[in-house]
């Protein structure tokens, strides 16, 4: 029988993206279906987010994220640009967000047809591992997508005319990550048990395989 498991992700957030080799590998060695679910990041989803944190959390996510990429041996540096518009000196979010939207909801439609871990993992090594300067500009996303075997400037237009039914798939994604049992990113959920954090991976196997997951 194979296993299921959400997987809860932002684009913004460098957790999700380092948990992404690891999650392949699960699906590359079990007998397991990743069902990978993008969500608003926090700057989006809770207005006031980052002014309500203590002001050493965002220094210490660079910090930690970097040594982390740098333990696993993961190509890493943070997006250019941001795929959030954000202050980081006041640390305020701007209203107009033309990056993230369009991220998540070409996430969103790649759910929709059931690869949508692929899809992720090429778009994220784009704008998190460091080889492109200025992923939003030129052909850098299409042709990532299209080695994944996907049509950006397909999915830009079918979105564009319809963005609604993808923000509806949004939408429930954040309601059944947040009656998961947390808020974070990236969020692992196994028969309704959350697991937090790239670095509960080994936890989330443990558990699976104590219902039987078994290799490939």
């Amino acid at each position: 029988m194979t296993f299921s498991v959400d997987l809860f992700f932002s684009f913004r957030s460098p957790y999700s993206y380092l948990a992404l080799p690891k999650t392949l590998k699960l699906v590359e060695d079990y007998d397991l279906a990743v069902n990978l679910r993008p969500v608003y990041p926090l700057a989006v989803r809770v207005p006031g987010f980052f002014k309500k944190a203590n002001p050493q959390f965002a220094r210490y996510v660079v910090r930690d994220s970097t040594r982390v990429a740098e333990y696993e041996k993961i190509p890493f540096r943070f997006p250019r640009p941001d795929p959030i518009v954000q202050d980081m000196t006041t640390l305020e979010v701007a209203a107009e967000q033309p990056y993230i939207h369009r991220l998540t909801r070409l996430g969103a439609m790649a759910q929709l047809e059931g690869r949508s871990l692929a899809f992720t993992y090429a778009i994220a090594r784009v704008l998190w591992d460091g080889s492109v300067a200025g992923w939003s500009e030129g052909d850098h996303l299409a042709r990532a997508a299209a080695a994944a075997g996907f049509d950006l400037a397909a999915m830009d237009a079918a979105i564009t005319a319809d963005p609604d039914r993808y923000e509806r798939v949004i939408a429930e994604n954040e309601k059944d990550h947040a009656a998961s049992g947390h808020w974070g990113v990236p969020t692992f959920v196994f028969e309704n048990e959350p697991f937090f954090g790239q670095d509960r991976i080994d936890l989330l196997v443990w558990r699976m395989q104590g219902k039987g997951l078994t290799q490939r």
